[in-house]
């Protein structure tokens, strides 16, 4: 779930977020072939790549670049700081609002099943939960593409945030209150429809809002009879062939995993292990574990038409402007998010947030290149009194590092 409060690994500011069969196994090292070839992608040019983001101050980074049916899978730096063990490509990872795709996913198939209407009132399916004018007025699609404009509840979750941007008027406190609490979706659900606006009245722009994909994992249950998780589970993680992704049932992760660094924006010096955590406060909008190949496999099957059909697929990829609540204006369709890299062309994917997890997993629209990249650390920016990020040696190496990934030389 993003506490910037969006979807921006690369400024890293404040945005954050039943299992398989597998989840106890220790996600497989399978043997890849490297990437190369015509795109110019050089495995040694991505070595360095993840060796500069470490020694810019990431702890530990991993990734997994495809192009062209090629892998290529690398990871720098430690998984412990304390210990020094290292980490690798393997392992797993809080991914955040990543799992934003999988809930919308999960939509779009009651969509083609004809149990959900995209451009039905979600007030129809929730009406305790959103009664009256608002339920009636803000759609499924509306809540999948995020222009419902009901705000996030991160800051009534999280009471010591509430004076972000401004660092004066915050503080860690509330990361610490909350480790082992225990969120209901109803609760969070109303602090974000009781919380203030976020955008002038007549502004058309979309505001991205966690709030928005809890009440779709309500719609799902509410649908089918099984709680959101489950529903997920069994009709997109397992369909898409994933081995190693998971929503967790409690504070801690089964498999190999690192240890999770946050360091708000230099509140926190040095940054402190949040790799312990209760997942309830993110939910179905960003509490998923993967894996970076999980990652890459999901997307490529989604995009190529393999989890949910064409007319599905084109729904997803409709976009509208939407806000970050740091003021970035972004490309959103339902549950992914559009990036265009000019000379390289368009990319489709989501990243995530939690407490001191960043990931991020984007492929091409043909198919033909794929990168998804975990960082155990997070929220690394200072910000000037106005609340915008300073630089960072981070930002330019993982900019470094996607440009290269995404578009070769």
């Amino acid at each position: 779930m993003r506490i910037r409060l969006v979807a921006c690994a690369s400024a890293a500011v404040l945005s954050v977020g039943a299992g398989l069969a597998a989840v106890g196994s220790a996600p497989e090292e399978r043997k890849v072939a490297p990437v190369g070839g015509a795109s110019g992608v050089d495995p040694g040019e991505l070595k360095s790549g993840l060796d500069a983001l470490h020694r810019a101050g990431t702890p530990g980074v991993y990734a997994e670049v495809r192009d062209a049916g090629r892998t290529w899978r690398g990871a720098s730096g430690v998984a412990d700081v304390r210990t020094g063990r290292p980490v690798t490509p393997g392992m797993l990872q809080r991914v955040g609002s990543v799992t934003k795709t999988f809930t919308a996913t999960a939509v779009l198939r009651e969509v083609e099943r004809g149990r959900i209407g995209l451009d039905t009132p979600i007030g129809h399916y929730l009406p305790r939960l959103v009664p009256g004018e608002r339920g009636q007025k803000v759609t499924v699609r509306m809540l999948l593409n995020h222009t419902s404009k009901f705000p996030d509840y991160l800051r009534s979750a999280f009471p010591s945030l509430r004076g972000y941007p401004s660092v004066p008027d915050m503080s860690p406190k509330s990361l610490d209150d909350n480790r082992l609490r225990t969120f209901r979706p109803a609760e969070l659900i109303k602090m974000g429809l009781d919380a203030p606006p976020v955008t002038p009245p007549g502004d058309p722009t979309g505001v991205y809002s966690n709030t928005n994909y809890l009440l779709l994992g309500q719609l799902l249950e509410k649908v089918s009879g099984s709680t959101a998780e489950k529903y997920i589970t069994h009709n997109v993680i397992r369909p898409a062939g994933l081995r190693h992704t998971y929503f967790p049932s409690g504070p801690r992760l089964r498999g190999p995993h690192p240890r999770m660094y946050e360091e708000m924006h230099g509140l926190l010096a040095p940054p402190r292990d949040y790799s312990v955590y209760n997942p309830s406060w993110l939910g179905t909008g960003a509490a998923l574990v993967s894996t970076m190949d999980d990652l890459n496999r999901f997307y490529a099957r989604l995009l190529a038409g393999k989890v949910v059909g064409p007319s599905a697929l084109e729904q997803m990829r409709r976009t509208v402007p939407v806000y970050s609540l740091t003021g970035e204006k972004i490309n959103y369709g339902l549950g992914l998010h559009k990036v265009e890299i000019p000379g390289c062309g368009t990319f489709w994917g989501h990243d995530g947030s939690v407490w001191g997890a960043e990931t991020l997993s984007f492929t091409s629209a043909d198919g033909g290149r794929q990168m998804s990249l975990a960082m155990n650390l997070a929220r690394w920016t200072k910000l000037d009194a106005s609340g915008k990020p300073l630089h960072h040696p981070v930002n330019g190496a993982l900019a470094a590092f996607k440009q290269y990934a995404m578009c070769g030389d």
